[in-house]
């Protein structure tokens, strides 16, 4: 128990060999099922900008090339060792100038206004800092009509919250109408909301 505690701590901001242990299953299993359970409400364009925030093991940056192959995309992560991953993962893509892999955090992006068409958090606005400020720094970088589109494992709506939230430090686990709150808050419109009952994942999916 004290081992899984350990690594699931390491959910956050992976560190270490522990840290390699979770952004490795990240890319992989219920992951990889959910994220593509996500993307089927996303509509991509073929040469669309996409950013993928929090991008951890650099699966989701793959699964997205493959929706805009005549487009761009970029992914940001605070941890070191995920970007290392992501880089690792998509290095024929970044060496052809299709993707791109930097260090940074979702509170202070790093990129122009209205730079993207799409932008993706999988599994990770639960440790964001000010969410609203930082759902208003992604809506500054969308251009007008972009998406921006949320995808957690955990909808907030059960008592399993409070079990992740209890076994890691700093997260937070959004019900529907928090994140659909905070994302109005921020400047989004056309809020759409998606459950899995089944497995309890949430998609949200906002308008610039």
């Amino acid at each position: 128990m004290a081992f899984l505690s350990k690594l699931f701590s390491n959910a956050r901001k992976p560190e270490g060999f522990l840290g390699r242990m979770m952004v490795n299953g990240m890319n992989g299993g219920s992951h990889a099922r959910m994220a593509e359970w996500g993307l089927s409400f996303v509509s991509v364009g073929e040469k669309d900008n996409v950013l993928d925030v929090g991008c951890g093991g650099g699966a989701n940056l793959a699964r997205l090339m493959k929706l805009a192959p005549k487009g761009r995309v970029q992914g940001i992560d605070y941890s070191p060792v995920s970007v290392s991953k992501s880089r690792k993962v998509n290095a024929n893509a970044i060496a052809d100038g299709r993707c791109m892999v930097q260090e940074g955090s979702a509170d202070a992006l790093p990129y122009a206004d209205s730079e993207f068409d799409l932008v993706t958090a999988f599994e990770t606005v639960y440790f964001w800092p000010d969410i609203e400020e930082c759902f208003r720094g992604v809506h500054r970088t969308l251009k007008d009509g972009g998406s921006f589109v949320i995808v957690n494992e955990d909808d907030g709506l059960t008592d399993n919250n409070e079990k992740w939230e209890k076994m890691i430090d700093g997260m937070h686990t959004y019900t529907p109408e928090e994140l659909r709150t905070h994302l109005s808050a921020a400047g989004f419109r056309d809020i759409g909301v998606h459950l899995d009952d089944r497995h309890h994942w949430l998609c949200v999916a906002a308008v610039k």
